[in-house]
């Protein structure tokens, strides 16, 4: 994944991936393009699915007086 890709927030990455399926549900791209936005959009899914994985896991931590304990990932 771009270093570029790495920076964006979870909203950004979201919503960059929804114009990447708009973009490929319109079928106005060549295959090439197609294929490249698809893998644009594999890597920002990857992303958002690590972002929710590691808030899953802050919010699991969460201990009785409501402090998160900082996980060593």
């Amino acid at each position: 994944m771009s270093e570029e890709a790495e920076k964006l927030t979870f909203e950004e990455a979201l919503t960059e991936l929804e114009k990447i399926v708009a973009e490929l549900e319109s079928g106005d791209l060549t295959l090439e393009a197609s294929l490249d936005l698809f893998e644009k959009g594999q890597k920002l899914a990857q992303q958002c699915n690590v972002q929710l994985e590691t808030a899953a896991l802050r919010i699991e931590q969460l201990t009785s007086d409501g402090e998160i304990v900082e996980l060593d990932l």
